[in-house]
C-alpha cells in the first residue's frame, strides 16, 4: 500500500514537474534599458515594459487583460543613459534600450562624439518615442542668466556614459567654453538636485521629456531657474547637427518656470539585429496596439508624444527586420 502510494506521489510530482517545466519555458525575458530614476527614461520604460508584457496566465487582450507578448516578461532597466545602453546592447548585456538619436547615430557609423570607434553595425531601431529638451538648472538668485556665465562654475555634466555628459559637451563648445572652463562634477538625478540645492554645484543640465519628475520635485522645494540655449550657441549647435533643433520649454512645465528657449533631440527605442525577427515584430505590434495606447497615455506625461505617426521621425540607425515588417503591414513604410 505505502509502495504504491508513494509510486503514486513520485508520479504526481514528476508530472507537475514537467508542467512546470514546460511553463518556464513559455517565459520569455526582454531588457529595456532607460536612465536614472528621476528622469523620463525610466518611467516611460515601465509603462513600455507594461504595455508589451504578457506573463502566462494572463487574462486575454479585450477581457482586461494584458495585450502584450505572449510569455513575455520585460522589465525597465535604470542605467546611466543614452551611451551605456547602447554599449549594453552591442555587448549583450541588455535587449534594448532607450537612446538619444544622435548618440545612436554616432555609434551605429562610428562618427561624430565616437570618430575613432568600432562601430555599432548590430545596432537597429525599434521607434521613435518622444522629443528631449535640454534642461539647464540652476538656482534663481544664481546670476546665470546664459551658457556662457558657467564659466568658472561648477556644473554637472551627469556621468560619462550618459547621453546628457555627451550634449553637455557639445552645447558649452558651441558657446566657446570647454569642460577646462568650468569645474565638471559628474551627478546624477537627485545627486545633482541636491548638490544644487546645498550650494556644492551652481548647474546641471538633464537631457529629458519635460516634465521630469527630478526637476518637478526640485522647483516645488525651492527657487530655481532654467537657463536659456538660444542665440548664436543653438545656432552654431542646430547648424552643425542635424539631431538638435530649437525648441522652448512651455510655461508652468515648473513651478514657477515661464517659458525658455533650449535644444531637443529625439528620444528612440533600439535593439540588436542578433534579436529574433519574430519577438521584435511582436514587441512593435504590441507597442501601438490600441490597449497600450491607453497605457501610454495614462502612465507618463510624455506618453501622449509616442504615438505610430512619429514612430519613424528622425531615425538615423536602420530599423530591425521584425519593426521594419510591422511598419510596412501598418502603412507607416512603403
Amino acid at each position: 500500500m505505502i509502495s504504491k502510494f508513494k509510486t503514486a506521489a513520485l508520479s504526481a510530482a514528476l508530472a507537475l514537474g514537467l508542467v512546470g517545466s514546460a511553463a518556464a519555458q513559455d517565459i520569455q525575458f526582454f531588457t529595456i534599458g532607460t536612465g536614472g530614476t528621476s528622469f523620463t527614461y525610466y518611467p516611460v520604460g515601465g509603462v513600455i515594459a507594461n504595455a508589451i508584457s504578457k506573463p502566462p496566465g494572463s487574462r486575454e487582450c479585450g477581457e482586461g487583460g494584458s495585450c502584450g507578448v505572449e510569455g513575455l516578461i520585460a522589465s525597465a532597466v535604470s542605467s546611466r543613459g543614452s551611451v551605456d545602453n547602447i554599449n549594453a546592447i552591442t555587448s549583450g548585456l541588455r535587449n534594448s534600450g532607450f537612446a538619444q538619436s544622435d548618440v545612436a547615430y554616432w555609434a551605429y557609423t562610428g562618427t561624430g562624439t565616437r570618430e575613432g570607434e568600432e562601430p555599432a553595425e548590430e545596432l537597429r531601431t525599434i521607434a521613435a518615442l518622444f522629443e528631449e529638451h535640454i534642461h539647464l538648472v540652476t538656482l534663481a538668485n544664481s546670476g546665470i542668466a546664459s551658457v556662457a556665465d558657467l564659466k568658472g562654475k561648477a556644473v554637472s555634466l551627469d556621468e560619462p556614459g550618459s547621453g546628457t555628459f555627451v550634449d553637455a559637451k557639445l552645447i558649452l563648445e558651441a558657446n566657446g567654453l570647454s569642460i577646462d572652463d568650468i569645474s565638471a562634477e559628474a551627478l546624477k538625478g537627485n545627486a545633482a538636485s541636491e548638490a544644487l540645492r546645498n550650494g556644492k554645484i551652481d548647474a546641471f543640465f538633464v537631457v529629458a521629456g519635460y516634465p521630469t519628475g527630478g526637476i518637478v520635485e526640485l522647483a516645488s522645494a525651492t527657487d530655481i531657474a532654467l537657463v536659456p540655449i538660444s542665440g548664436a550657441g543653438a545656432d552654431t549647435l542646430t547648424e552643425k547637427y542635424g539631431f538638435f533643433a530649437q525648441s522652448d520649454i512651455p510655461a508652468g512645465t515648473y513651478e514657477g518656470i515661464d517659458a525658455v528657449s533650449t535644444v531637443s533631440v529625439g528620444a528612440q527605442w533600439f535593439t540588436s539585429a542578433n534579436e529574433d525577427e519574430e519577438l521584435i515584430y511582436n514587441i512593435t505590434k504590441a507597442l501601438w496596439n490600441d490597449e497600450s495606447r491607453r497605457l501610454l497615455d495614462v502612465g507618463h506625461a510624455k506618453g501622449a508624444a509616442i504615438t505610430p505617426d512619429t514612430a519613424l521621425a528622425g531615425v538615423g540607425v536602420p530599423l530591425h527586420p521584425g519593426a521594419e515588417r510591422f511598419y510596412r503591414e501598418a502603412g507607416l513604410l512603403e
